[in-house]
């Protein structure tokens, strides 16, 4: 009997974390998930997170878990992540090179995608 493609997201998180934790396999000066560190006018926040291992790892696992979301949910819903997301990104970059406040914005991003995910209707 054929199984759906979402059979094997039983444990999904655990899976976005390993994904997210494997990175890109490119240098980190280079890239983040999210933007390109390279580019010439970064903003604070960005410089902060190309230049801190951690805030790129955290970068990405949000990214990660931000695409594989939103590729799941139905449009409508799909629209209010995309919004949050734009929303989150603003207060992200108000912190500018706040280390600190920035691993905390990061964390509640990821808490609240987590429980977006937890919310998706799952074929049985």
């Amino acid at each position: 009997m054929p199984t759906s493609p979402f059979a094997r997201l039983s444990q999904p998180i655990a899976a976005l974390t390993i994904l997210a934790s494997l990175g890109t396999g490119f240098p980190l000066s280079a890239t983040a998930a999210s933007f390109d560190c390279d580019k010439p006018d970064l903003a604070a926040d960005e410089t902060a997170i190309c230049a801190n291992r951690d805030l790129n790892d955290m970068d990405v696992k949000m990214v990660t878990m931000f695409e594989l979301i939103t590729g799941l949910l139905p449009m409508g819903n799909r629209g209010v992540v995309q919004d949050e997301q734009v929303e989150w990104l603003s207060k992200r970059q108000a912190f500018n090179a706040d280390l600190a406040c920035l691993r905390v914005v990061y964390a509640e991003r990821v808490n609240q995608l987590t429980l977006v995910y937890g919310q998706i209707e799952r074929p049985k």
